[in-house]
């Protein structure tokens, strides 16, 4: 998906094999180290392609086939799109962007009667190797089983949920963020290993 040309081949190919779509669900990433404070506009750019436009464009090439069938799109995005911590910003812009896309295109749809369900998955940190290396050292949260984050995924697609918290401490970081901002930036930092020092 770090090519622009790719998101409107792949539902291309889809709709030729399929014949049409019911769902898409859109669960793709770009990992970036964490611990990174400075980063090039290069690196981030390539970061926000595939964490953000690529799925701006999967939604926009597979929204006709979804419309027609009424269907749903599902997307994967991360605690990170919806409360900020430390050592992740371009990733963090990146996934703020899609819950604020998203947001904005479920009420376009509502407007304009189009009968077509978002589910925003916002999901912590999962026991996947990749995350747990990207995060190695960085943080003391524990990581929550992927098979049960998938199952809550697929059950908040198939009931057209519009929102999908996993774990479910997830919800109450977001919740904080809104009602008691200082409480929360108090519970994100003591999620942090500070004895660690970030990369330049």
């Amino acid at each position: 998906m770090a090519s622009p040309e790719v998101p409107e081949r792949v539902v291309q190919f889809a709709l030729d094999k399929l014949g049409g779509l019911d769902y898409l669900v859109l669960n793709h990433l770009g990992a970036a180290p964490a611990g990174t404070r400075v980063r090039s506009s290069q690196s981030t750019r390539w970061l926000m392609q595939v964490n953000f436009l690529s799925y701006v464009q999967l939604t926009s090439s597979a929204l006709p086939s979804l419309t027609d069938s009424k269907g749903s799109l599902v997307v994967v995005s991360s605690l990170l799109g919806r409360v900020p911590t430390s050592f992740s910003s371009p990733y963090s812009a990146a996934k703020f962007a899609l819950d604020s896309f998203f947001s904005s295109l479920r009420r376009e749809l509502d407007v304009q009667e189009v009968n077509v369900a978002i589910t925003m998955c916002v999901l912590g940190l999962r026991d996947r190797a990749s995350a747990a290396e990207g995060v190695r050292g960085i943080t003391r949260v524990r990581a929550a089983p992927g098979p049960k984050a998938a199952l809550a995924v697929i059950r908040g697609g198939a009931t057209r949920a519009s929102g999908v918290f996993y774990p479910w401490g997830s919800r109450l970081l977001c919740l904080l963020r809104s009602w008691m901002p200082h409480s929360r930036a108090w519970f994100v930092r003591q999620e942090l290993n500070i004895t660690t020092p970030a990369a330049a």
